[in-house]
C-alpha cells in the first residue's frame, strides 16, 4: 500500500464517533506491524495515550523491533517477524497496555515548542474570511484565539515532514471543502476539523488556507530533515505580510523560520 493511501486509512473516523470495539485494541497490519488503538476517534486522551504508548515501546527496546510512529489516535509498531514473532510481540504489547492507563499519561519528555511567524488572510490566506464565516467569528477573534494555543503536533503523515496539529476549539470544528484547491503553497497553514496543517510541499487540499509561513518542515538537504517530531507543540506567531516575506528571504538562505525552546 502507497504511505499516503496508508496514512489516510490509519487516520479515517478522526471525527465519526461510530460505533467501534472497546479500547485499547491491537489490530494486525499485515505481516510486520501491530497498531495499538486507543479510541475510535480522534481525542486529546488518545493521542496523549499513543504519544506515551509509543514512548515506553522505544524504552523498553525489545530486539526485532525495527521502526514506531504515532497517528491521530494509534501507535504503531513494525517488526521484524523472524526476529520476534507476532504472538510474541502482540504478547509484550498487551502487557504494556496493562501496565497502566494510558489515557491519563503524561506526555513523554524532550519535546520542543517551536513559535513559528505566519502572515493571515490577503494573499497569504484567501480563504480566512470563509473559515470565520462558517465559525461565526470576526477574523480577529479567530486569529487571537489561534495565536493563544499551543498546538500539538498529533502526527506527521501525508507528504514529508507534514505536521497535523491541534486541537482548536470546538468552534473550529468545520468540515473540509466538497472540493480541491488545486494548489496551496508550501508553507500553507490550512485547517478543518479543529485542527491545523502546515504544509512541507506545494499540493492540493480539500482544507482550507487561512494562512502562510516561512517553516520548511521538510529539508531534504539538512543534517535534520524532519525538524518537527510527534508530541512537540507549536505556537504561531501573526506577522504582516512584509515581515513574512524577511522571513522567506532568510529561509532562502537556509535558516529555519522558527524559534525553538525546549518544553519543562
Amino acid at each position: 500500500m502507497a504511505l499516503r493511501a496508508l496514512f489516510i486509512a490509519l487516520t479515517e473516523g478522526e471525527g465519526r464517533g461510530m460505533d467501534a470495539p472497546r479500547h485499547p485494541r491491537l489490530r494486525r497490519l499485515g505481516e510486520e506491524a501491530v497498531i495499538v488503538e486507543f479510541a475510535p476517534a480522534l481525542t486529546d486522551a488518545a493521542n496523549r495515550a499513543a504519544l506515551a504508548f509509543r514512548a515506553a515501546v522505544e524504552a523498553a527496546a525489545w530486539d526485532g523491533v525495527a521502526e514506531t510512529s504515532v497517528t491521530l489516535k494509534s501507535a504503531l509498531v513494525r517488526f521484524d517477524p523472524d526476529r520476534l514473532p507476532h504472538a510474541e510481540i502482540e504478547a509484550r504489547l498487551s502487557d504494556l497496555l496493562a501496565a497502566r492507563d494510558w489515557q491519563g499519561a503524561e506526555l513523554p519528555p524532550g519535546r520542543t515548542l517551536w513559535h513559528i511567524p505566519a502572515a493571515f488572510g490577503g494573499a497569504a490566506g484567501p480563504q480566512l474570511a470563509e473559515v470565520a464565516d462558517l465559525v461565526g467569528a470576526p477574523e480577529a477573534a479567530l486569529l487571537e484565539e489561534l495565536a493563544a494555543h499551543r498546538l500539538r503536533v498529533l502526527t506527521i503523515g501525508f507528504a514529508p515532514g507534514q505536521p497535523y496539529l491541534g486541537r482548536l476549539p470546538h468552534r473550529w470544528d468545520i468540515p473540509r471543502q466538497s472540493g480541491l484547491t488545486p494548489r496551496v503553497p508550501r508553507g500553507a497553514v490550512v485547517t478543518a476539523i479543529r485542527q491545523i496543517v502546515l504544509f512541507t510541499v506545494e499540493t492540493q487540499t480539500g482544507w482550507r488556507q487561512i494562512g502562510l509561513s516561512a517553516f520548511e518542515g521538510f529539508r531534504p538537504g539538512a543534517g535534520r530533515p524532519f525538524p518537527l517530531s510527534v508530541g512537540d507543540e507549536v505556537a504561531f506567531e501573526p506577522v504582516t505580510a512584509e515581515a513574512l516575506a524577511r522571513w522567506q528571504a532568510r529561509a532562502r538562505e537556509g535558516e529555519l523560520a522558527a524559534r525553538s525552546e525546549a518544553i519543562a
